[in-house]
């Protein structure tokens, strides 16, 4: 891995009343010593300078040097260096920075900055190494490097042997009583229907996340109803899914999975997220909302909501919310629902109806009616989309199956898997007329 990052650095932006603005270095760490340390001093007036310009850019110059930055709440963190860095590995490494240090600290902010010198500095000479990333699952870091009421405890007098050993993300001599692997498979539909009921956009975007509590250095294959895998081994296209996207996380071996679909991998401990993909296939929207407005004398306002639910019998969508707009200036609200409970909003100017569970094949009916005194003004405002949020379990839009999970370990234990299955709602959204 060809790194070439100099020098890591967090800054808080501040302003002041007579509108000057200036930048306060908080911490620095120069890794490979070959950037002047004063250097950071150009970044928030270039910053600011293109800001009015309306210019701004993740990369900045100032002569030789290039400045790589993001911004986390009311910090900058920033990555400086002289050569042509990997733009991409420098961006990663910089929300890796943010990932360890809020699962150390809970909230990343100055305060805890300054309340956690000691610490940050251990942490950014652990995380990078004369500008070569190591060290970054915070797991890891965790077993060496702990906090204690705002003190550094060096619980080791030498790394353990993960940073080291090429499974750096698992340590060695785990042991479980009951040895478990509970598999999760979450797909989250995203969905926005027109007016006149035509799906305009719809796409599947899915995570399999694992909880591993197994002992040792165990070997584990899970096996998915991949297309592409059912087509290398003859199976046909029966009941499998062609994923796209696909992201793994790093314990994943690529090489084998690019050869023969094969995902093998040795996990870490605990809760982590496996692989996420995406399908961009039409997708049947599987609460359908039909939505009746009637206007009467310039005065009240009355909405009549169909929901269906558009999915097997055997499935029930939990916690059901349909969330629909109303005019801002409107009042005296009355409900009536078939099923459920209908609330005002009138912080949000919006009526939620809430659904506990709904069957599939059912479809319910609420009313609203509200005193409107400006109806007239009701195009000014513009016509939100109705959203819903929904939560469907033991069931997944796309299809995709686990065939099988392979727990391999020397010392030849039985090993449970579980799987759960989850559909919830992502960005879904009916507009109405």
């Amino acid at each position: 891995m060809r790194q070439k990052q100099e020098i890591s650095e967090i800054q808080t932006n501040k302003r002041c009343s007579l509108a000057m603005r200036w930048g306060e270095l908080l911490i620095c760490r120069n890794y490979k010593g070959d950037v002047d340390m004063s250097e950071i001093e150009h970044f928030i007036p270039i910053l600011l300078q293109k800001e009015d310009e309306g210019d701004v850019s993740p990369l900045l110059n100032h002569g030789k040097i290039h400045f790589l930055w993001i911004k986390y709440r009311n910090l900058y963190l920033v990555a400086m260096t002289k050569k042509n860095a990997n733009a991409s590995l420098v961006y990663a490494f910089l929300y890796k920075i943010i990932q360890v240090f809020t699962e150390y600290f809970k909230e990343l902010e100055e305060e805890s900055i300054r309340d956690n010198f000691v610490i940050i500095y251990e942490l950014l000479d652990e995380l990078m190494d004369f500008g070569f990333p190591q060290t970054t699952d915070s797991k890891i870091l965790q077993e060496y490097i702990t906090q204690q009421s705002q003190k550094l405890e060096v619980i080791a007098p030498r790394p353990p042997a993960t940073v080291t050993n090429a499974v750096s993300w698992r340590s060695e001599g785990i042991k479980y009583k009951k040895n478990e692997v509970f598999i999760d498979v979450i797909e989250a539909v995203n969905v926005l229907v027109s007016a006149n009921g035509n799906v305009l956009q719809s796409e599947i975007v899915g995570n399999v996340k694992l909880r591993v509590f197994l002992s040792g250095m165990p070997e584990l294959r899970l096996g998915l109803n991949d297309k592409v895998l059912f087509e290398l081994t003859g199976r046909g296209k029966n009941k499998s899914v062609e994923l796209e996207d696909v992201k793994f996380h790093q314990c994943v071996r690529l090489s084998r999975f690019e050869n023969d679909r094969t995902i093998s991998f040795i996990p870490p401990d605990g809760d982590f997220e496996l692989m996420s993909y995406r399908l961009n296939i039409h997708v049947k929207p599987l609460i359908w909302i039909e939505s009746v407005i009637e206007k009467f004398s310039h005065s009240r306002v009355e909405y009549m909501i169909k929901a269906k639910s558009q999915f097997k019998k055997q499935s029930v969508a939990n916690n059901v919310e349909i969330i629909i707009p109303v005019p801002s200036d409107a009042d005296s609200p009355k409900f009536k629902t078939s099923v459920g409970s209908a609330k005002w909003v009138p912080e949000n100017n919006a009526v939620v109806w809430t659904i506990k569970s709904l069957p599939g094949g059912k479809e319910y009916l609420m009313r609203a009616h509200f005193g409107l005194p400006s109806v007239e003004n009701e195009n000014s405002e513009g016509k939100p989309p109705i959203t819903v949020k929904f939560e469907i379990p033991y069931f997944t839009v796309s299809g995709v199956q686990v065939r099988y999970m392979k727990i391999i370990e020397k010392s030849g234990y039985q090993a449970l898997p579980w799987v759960r299955y989850i559909t919830k709602s992502g960005d879904y959204q009916l507009r109405t007329n």
